[in-house]
């Protein structure tokens, strides 16, 4: 059990949290979320004891153990890989330690003998002659072979630091477990292994992530961060997006009766329990929601953007045709004679281990650099939008205000009343639409460039990583807005319910050639003899 009682943070002016009364339960798995900014990070922090609350406090269980994901991925560079990991439970590493400099003694005494026997007792009630091994098993899961497992931690990639790192924080059964994106930099295999621990873990989890699939998997509760308070629902992040939603409906027709609100509820809540699997996790939450009062359902106050992709003209059935391009950049060859044809109605997502590569093909496609091998054509009656994953040259040393920087990629010469709408709906309304667009953040710049391309009218959209830098809410705009689309689309993405929402072909580049799967993500992944010829192509 961990519990915040009355706990307040301000930032100056800016207020973080006020009085916030907050019990975590142990089999549960919270999902905590919030708005870009809205301390979902920092309330980790304080929560485990890293920042102070001005006022309140957070209490632990009696002898329970808490563990948090690291961040500072260089931490321990000079130890060892299973060390690492063993240093996740504390006061096992430090009994390990006394014992082994004890029995490293020259002139080992009566005295030093009685220590021991008694540092040998707690370490076997710690479980520490199992130390090694299920820190090896946490490893192995993760995709860290064994022969790093003696490596020290600078030798290490930076992805398998943070897999280490994850391992570190899992390790020893802690009683509250809080990670902070824990998927980030995580392989599909790894992301999967963790889903399923997670699932099976009997104790306190907190998480954040901007990962929906997998708070969906994994989540138990929601914990939302709002006005500088912390609700918690009931149910994954779907079932609280979705029932925010409906409380939304039922809140704006106030004059519906009680018995017709209620229905609805029940259908809704009928038809998430439905969907709930056989496991541990999803059962317990369906049990949970057959549970849920019509007062228990709220409308959240978070602001959507509007999102919505409007073709100018519909594309032809001559769209695109890729002829064995080839690229080698600063001596490693990226693209390796990659064909395919793309097709009306087309929405393709682009997967793969390397980034890189996925990049390199947008960004011929586009014209901004040149194969060195083959070509590519774009059908007449195709207009291509692109959203790049660096976007920093256009906001670079830009003094313009956003509705003329917007002006700029309007096709009309539209009015300022038509472009403070058009921002409004993004979300920048009122004085954020004179901001300079050189001082927006990540999140901003984001929701511009989309505006770009929603202004373009174009029939064929390409983006590279578009939810990077955005919070839950517009990622959820985004991705509503690109299945709604009548277009076609080629795109990357790292998160799995944007991809296997909106793609229904994916094109997976490895070094000795592209798989072409018609097929939704979940069925990609889910496929071991496919997935085992991916490997394969990836080794050879």
């Amino acid at each position: 059990m961990l519990q915040a009682t009355n706990v307040s943070l301000r930032y100056g002016d800016k207020k973080l949290f006020e009085d916030v009364n907050i019990k975590f339960t142990a089999g549960n798995c919270y999902g905590l979320i919030g708005a870009n900014g809205a301390g979902k990070s920092t309330f980790l922090k304080i929560l485990s004891g890293e920042i102070e609350p001005q006022t309140g406090n957070v209490a632990l269980g009696k002898d329970e153990r808490l563990t948090i994901l690291k961040q500072d991925h260089f931490e321990y560079e000079e130890y060892e890989v299973l060390q690492t990991v063993i240093m996740g439970h504390q006061r096992l590493y430090e009994v390990m330690q006394e014992k082994d400099a004890i029995y490293a003694k020259g002139d080992f005494t009566e005295e030093d003998g009685m220590k021991a026997a008694e540092l040998e007792g707690e370490f076997a009630e710690m479980n520490g002659w199992e130390a090694e091994s299920n820190a090896a098993v946490l490893l192995k899961g993760l995709g860290i072979d064994e022969d790093l497992h003696t490596k020290k931690m600078a030798d290490l990639s930076g992805s398998d630091k943070v897999k280490v790192l994850l391992a570190q924080a899992l390790f020893g059964n802690p009683d509250i477990l809080l990670l902070d994106e824990p998927t980030n930099h995580l392989d599909i295999q790894a992301i999967q292994w963790l889903e399923e621990f997670l699932i099976n873990f009997d104790n306190t989890v907190i998480v954040v992530s901007h990962d929906r699939h997998f708070l969906n998997k994994v989540c138990t509760h929601i914990a939302d961060v709002d006005f500088g308070k912390i609700e918690i629902y009931v149910g994954n992040y779907d079932f609280w997006y979705e029932s925010s939603q409906l409380a939304l409906r039922m809140a704006q027709e106030h004059n519906k009766k009680k018995e017709e609100k209620m229905k609805e509820l029940q259908n809704f809540i009928a038809r998430f329990s439905a969907n709930a699997s056989k496991s541990k996790q999803a059962t317990s939450r369906k049990k949970m929601l057959e549970n849920i009062s019509l007062d228990d359902i709220k409308p959240s106050s978070r602001k959507y953007p509007y999102i919505a992709f409007t073709p100018e003209r519909e594309v032809g059935n001559d769209l695109l045709r890729v002829e064995g391009i080839s690229k080698t950049i600063d001596g490693e060859k990226v693209l390796d004679n990659v064909s395919f044809t793309m097709n009306k109605d087309d929405k393709i997502a682009l997967v793969g281990r390397n980034e890189f590569a996925k990049t390199t093909l947008l960004r011929i496609l586009m014209g901004e650099i040149e194969p060195d091998e083959g070509s590519y054509k774009w059908g007449v009656t195709t207009s291509q939008s692109y959203f790049p994953k660096d976007n920093s040259k256009f906001f670079e040393n830009s003094d313009l205000t956003l509705v003329d920087w917007l002006r700029q990629f309007s096709p009309d010469d539209q009015t300022e009343t038509f472009l403070r709408g058009f921002l409004g709906r993004m979300l920048f309304s009122g004085e954020q639409a004179l901001k300079k667009a050189s001082v927006l953040s990540g999140g901003e710049k984001v929701r511009c460039m989309l505006s770009k391309m929603m202004l373009s009218n174009a029939n064929v959209l390409l983006l590279d990583e578009p939810t990077n830098h955005l919070d839950l809410e517009s990622i959820q705009s985004l991705n509503n807005g690109l299945i709604k689309f009548k277009g076609s689309i080629l795109f990357t993405s790292h998160d799995h319910q944007f991809v296997n929402s909106i793609a229904n072909r994916l094109i997976e580049i490895t070094p000795s050639g592209i798989i072409d799967k018609e097929m939704s993500y979940d069925e990609y992944v889910a496929d071991k003899k496919l997935q085992k010829t991916i490997t394969e192509m990836y080794a050879s």
